[in-house]
């Protein structure tokens, strides 16, 4: 007997589960592709409720998948759009629920232009279609100031300025500075906190937010949307005093008025005096040359009305004048008595057409008619009520001689069967059946025995 042995020489082939091989791919991406920049195209870009950024990375061949985790987007200044080209730094990982490999963002730089210079087009053009700029919310600065508030940093050049040239120019103006950081973290709740104080003690009548030179780094205490917002909401108007000529910042186009540096933010409160002075000198020349012109012309109106009839013989038009008021005044006497003479016959005739109506009488007669028509109506409903009666009465002797119970009296029954049903025919009964007679006095009860 001969054993046949049979050897399997192929490898023996592993099977993966879809879970096995996805982490088995998640795991190789995660140790080759830790930190990498890729540059690309965003689109379809959308920020979720949660606060991370999903979006498509691509160009003209390819595309992947982004997550920009909400605790990442510290320090990120501006927000990802649709179209901004950007490198992108992060790590490739795979989202395992939908099989799909995706960069996890941990920090983004726009291509072109630097993050910062993004961030500040991106509020400006934000801010601007909310209308924050429109020249609807720009409040006038006040002609003499008496009190004027300054929100800038304390040990700054900017500040040293501004007071010497207002307190040169403006030497009774009452300052009130409040000291503010000027840049860096917590700078731009600094001078929101600023602006809402000044808002609510009501303690000067113009503000000027103002602060050197710098960087955009620098300035972007200026640019931060929470200070654009404050300065819109300032009952106060705000000038803003930003930087050199050449620095622009969010502040400047929501402010009442820019200046273009802070020393030109202080001339600009003294130019308004400047104005002031000028305006009230020009009034003062041109009343003094209305009142020459008025009083020509009263000088000349006073020779002609001296050259006519009137001023010649006063005293006859005083006379005449004196003569129609006798001549009205007699008129109306006149008048008067006739009215009152005819409201007084009017009165006499009425009040004898009074006391010739005796009521007594009209009352007497009243009564007679009300008692004659009293009897007449007794008599009609006597009569009503014996004919009523009169009739009833016949119809009873009517039901008496008609009735079945008189016809009973002359010895004829009537026949019901158990029903109460009155029989009228053999065939509405059987053999058997009980009949109900009712005689003149009395009921009988019997059996149907026989039926004919």
């Amino acid at each position: 007997m001969t054993q046949q042995l049979t050897f399997n020489l192929m490898p023996e082939r592993k099977t993966f589960t879809v879970s096995e091989l996805t982490v088995k791919i998640r795991d190789l991406l995660a140790k080759n592709f830790t930190d990498i920049s890729v540059q690309g195209e965003i689109s379809n870009c959308r920020e979720a409720q949660s606060g991370h950024i999903y979006f498509t990375l691509k160009d003209d061949r390819a595309q992947i998948r982004c997550v920009f985790f909400k605790q990442q987007q510290r320090g990120i200044k501006f927000r990802p759009e649709h179209g901004l080209l950007m490198t992108v730094r992060g790590s490739i990982s795979v989202y395992e629920t939908r099989g799909e490999y995706q960069i996890y963002v941990e920090n983004l730089e726009p291509i072109g232009l630097g993050g910062l210079q993004l961030a500040f087009e991106q509020l400006k053009k934000r801010l601007e279609t909310e209308g924050l700029f429109d020249e609807a919310h720009k409040k006038s600065l006040p002609l003499l100031p008496n009190r004027i508030g300054i929100i800038t940093s304390p040990r700054g050049a900017a500040v040293r300025d501004v007071v010497r040239i207002l307190t040169r120019r403006f030497p009774n103006v009452h300052l009130t500075v409040y000291p503010v950081r000027v840049q860096g973290e917590g700078s731009a709740e600094e001078i929101v906190k600023a602006l809402k104080f000044f808002n609510q003690k009501r303690l000067v009548d113009v503000l000027i937010l103002t602060r050197g030179g710098g960087s955009m780094e620098d300035l972007w205490s200026f640019n931060e949307e929470i200070v654009a917002r404050a300065i819109l909401a300032s009952e106060i108007p705000v000038i803003s005093g930003v930087g050199h000529e050449t620095d622009s910042t969010i502040a400047d186009f929501v402010a009442d008025v820019r200046a273009s540096t802070p020393s030109a933010a202080a001339e600009l409160v003294v130019q308004t005096r400047r104005e002031f002075d000028k305006h009230i000198t020009d009034l003062r020349e041109t009343l003094v040359g209305l009142i020459r012109y008025r009083l020509l012309e009263f000088s000349r109106r006073v020779h002609e009305l001296s050259a006519r009839r009137g001023f010649r013989r006063p005293l006859d038009l005083l006379r005449q004048q004196r003569q129609r008021a006798d001549e009205m005044t007699s008129r109306l006497a006149l008048g008067l008595r006739a009215r009152l003479e005819q409201s007084r016959k009017r009165f006499t005739a009425s009040h004898l057409r009074i006391a010739s109506f005796d009521f007594r009488v009209k009352i007497a007669a009243f009564r007679l008619r009300l008692e004659k028509r009293t009897a007449e109506l007794g008599f009609r409903i006597e009569r009503v009520f014996r004919t009523k009666r009169e009739r009833w009465q016949r119809l009873t002797l009517q039901l008496q001689e008609r009735g079945p119970l008189r016809v009973l009296e002359r010895g004829y029954a009537i026949a019901t069967d158990a029903g109460g049903n009155l029989l009228r025919d053999t065939a509405q009964v059987a053999l058997g059946d009980s009949v109900s007679i009712q005689l003149h006095r009395g009921r009988l009860t019997t059996e149907v025995k026989k039926r004919d």
